[in-house]
């Protein structure tokens, strides 16, 4: 087949991907607001970011590339520091989603080949099913910009005085 052809047919796939990635988000914004407060939705951005960087681990073990075993295990832990201060500063959460979606990019770079000027063995990334590295950072994106819009209410949730219960009239 063409070459022409075959690019087109990768565009197209990158495009559905990245859509794929934003319509996520949008469900998870939307399942999140409903059935969280403030405190308790910043706390599962914080812990689900610790979750979509293990995913790398599963695709180190799952393509059995040992030598990204330590490039991968290092951004993961990177980023699980990040979220535990994301929990209660939307700060670290904004900067874990963005640092997150420029590592997907990366994987996904190296996927499609634009790293291979890269000596062998100078930056040992594991391998990625097509297109889920622009899943990802679209996913990654969209969330970075809604943790930037809630990171107001949220501060405020963490700061606010308790409220008293009332006392019944005697």
């Amino acid at each position: 087949m063409d070459q022409g052809y075959s690019l087109l047919g990768f565009v197209v796939i990158e495009i559905l991907y990245a859509t794929i990635g934003l319509l996520a988000a949008a469900g998870t914004i939307s399942i999140t607001r409903k059935i969280f407060g403030p405190k308790a939705e910043q706390f599962f951005y914080g812990m689900f970011l610790i979750l979509i960087a293990a995913f790398y681990l599963a695709f180190v073990a799952y393509f059995g590339n040992a030598a990204a075993w330590h490039v991968e295990m290092a951004a993961v832990l990177v980023l699980a520091m990040i979220s535990v201060f994301g929990v209660r500063i939307p700060v670290a959460l904004i900067a874990g989603y963005s640092l997150h979606g420029l590592w997907d990019l990366l994987h996904e770079l190296q996927a499609q080949g634009a790293l291979s000027a890269l000596e062998p063995g100078q930056l040992a990334l594991t391998a990625v099913p097509l297109a889920y590295g622009v899943f990802c950072a679209a996913f990654d994106v969209c969330i970075a910009a809604y943790c930037y819009a809630r990171r107001a209410e949220w501060g405020a949730a963490w700061t606010a005085p308790p409220q008293e219960a009332a006392t019944p009239p005697a």
